[in-house]
């Protein structure tokens, strides 16, 4: 049976959004975030994050170091009582890159929905009764591309005026100040999946 998920940005939506988190002791979770993701995860929600590090193209850290950063917010996470299911991630840039292995126009970039479309496929999602949330217009169009409702947060980068000047244009379900608010609006507006 398909089971429904909660895809995640990472950077501006469950951590705090610097230019390039590059060291574990670098990565904040954003107040609320982990509340939000243990209520989606009791829920029955699959919980993937979804994230471009292109950080890695550009030569800031390597494949290893991000493993390393990921496994940080684990700790993080778990010590509140929060499994994220899997981390998707492009390492790739498609012009700004110090190695001609990361630097190419690739399929899993934001905003194309590869991530989304393989952690679908990996995991057996249903689309049609899961979510994205992101702070980004390019998080929104890839979402909706890959057939997901897409919510946007206000604790990153984006503004606003970026949404309505987004081409292709963004439609996003609610507009949330943050991670808590989003779940709170999936959980009081979608049919609950079911305990896991």
């Amino acid at each position: 049976m398909n089971r429904p998920a909660v895809f995640l940005d990472r950077d501006g939506t469950v951590n705090e959004d610097l230019d390039f988190v590059t060291r574990p002791e670098d990565l904040h979770l954003l107040p609320g975030a982990a509340s939000a993701l243990k209520a989606l995860q009791d829920a029955g929600y699959l919980l993937i994050v979804v994230t471009n590090q292109s950080g890695v193209a550009r030569g800031k850290l390597s494949e290893e170091q991000l493993c390393g950063i990921h496994e940080h917010l684990d700790e993080l996470l778990e010590a509140q009582g929060v499994q994220l299911t899997d981390y998707y991630y492009c390492p790739h840039h498609p012009t700004e890159g110090n190695d001609e292995i990361y630097t190419f126009s690739c399929r899993c970039r934001k905003p194309l929905p590869g991530l989304f479309l393989d952690a679908a496929q990996d995991y057996r999602v249903d689309l049609g009764r899961s979510f994205a949330v992101g702070d980004a217009v390019r998080d929104l169009q890839a979402a909706e591309a890959a057939g997901l409702r897409a919510l946007w947060v206000r604790s990153g980068r984006a503004r606003e005026e970026e949404l309505a000047s987004a081409s292709p244009a963004v439609h996003p379900i609610a507009r949330c100040a943050d991670l808590a608010e989003a779940a709170r609006w999936i959980l009081e507006n979608a049919p609950a999946p079911g305990r896991r």
